[in-house]
């Protein structure tokens, strides 16, 4: 399903920290196939997969993106091995106003990726920015919005700002990382875990 040729394609902009974004990264069958068989979520968070009842086209992208053909991709692009290094998969369906604030991801990520999968982006609220610091939310490197297809990737740095205006509602992701361990994996996995049942029990977290 994924076009790891056009990812592999990508122009990666180096400064202030490695990042690039591709579209149309899923074709518009593919891309129809894969919403129509998108997991049940009517909570705002990132869920793990093992959270998650799915299947067909849905489960085949997941397959996409567990290759070792985009490690490979990935690694080339950020000039990074990520052969040993483990993957987390995590799924977003809902965002809530309180989304999107400043952050940097933490010291334990090395890549992230986020792969989109709504209908084009209207709003102007919950499209993600590139940031040159953590204050400014209009001091913007890139502005990508959610249309389904576009993949945006980065290297965690200290400086990898990132946020999104305020907005609520569908929001479709898959975001995957490449982490530093498997106990990383399983100690955020655990926290993600925790919190996606506690939102299902519409409980703070």
């Amino acid at each position: 399903m994924l076009d790891t040729q056009k990812i592999a394609a990508a122009a990666v902009a180096r400064e202030p920290f490695p990042y690039f974004t591709v579209s149309n990264v899923l074709s518009a069958e593919h891309l129809q196939k894969v919403r129509e068989s998108f997991p049940a979520i009517d909570k705002a968070g990132v869920f793990p997969l093992d959270e998650l009842g799915y299947g067909g086209a849905f489960a085949e992208l997941i397959d996409d993106i567990k290759s070792s053909e985009l490690e490979e991709v990935m690694s080339q692009q950020f000039g990074v091995d990520l052969s040993d290094k483990p993957l987390m998969i995590t799924v977003r369906g809902q965002c809530a106003r309180r989304d999107g604030r400043i952050h940097t991801d933490s010291k334990d990520k090395i890549v992230t990726c986020l792969l989109y999968l709504n209908d084009p982006w209207a709003e102007d609220g919950g499209r993600l920015r590139l940031l040159r610091n953590g204050k400014d939310l209009d001091d913007v490197i890139a502005e990508v919005p959610p249309d389904g297809g576009t993949l945006v990737a980065f290297r965690r740095t200290d400086n990898s700002w990132h946020g999104h205006k305020p907005f609520e509602g569908q929001r479709r992701y898959i975001m995957f990382n490449w982490v530093q361990s498997k106990a990383t994996l399983q100690k955020n996995i655990w926290r993600h875990t925790i919190s996606s049942k506690l939102k299902r029990l519409g409980l703070p977290f």
